[in-house]
């Protein structure tokens, strides 16, 4: 005997998770390195805020 309900659970988790990983494809921005900064360029410190 098949249980239907089964099956379409075992689909929706196929078909969420497919999604789940298409739509993070080139959410991090682009994949190359970025040009390093010239000498005469200096880069800007990093400020962390004050914690508890």
């Amino acid at each position: 005997m098949h249980c239907y309900s089964r099956y379409l659970f075992i689909i929706l988790v196929a078909i969420l998770g497919i999604g789940n990983m298409l739509s993070g494809c080139g959410s991090k921005g682009a994949l190359y390195l970025p040009e390093s900064l010239q000498s005469g360029q200096a880069s800007q410190p990093v400020v962390k805020p004050a914690g508890n």
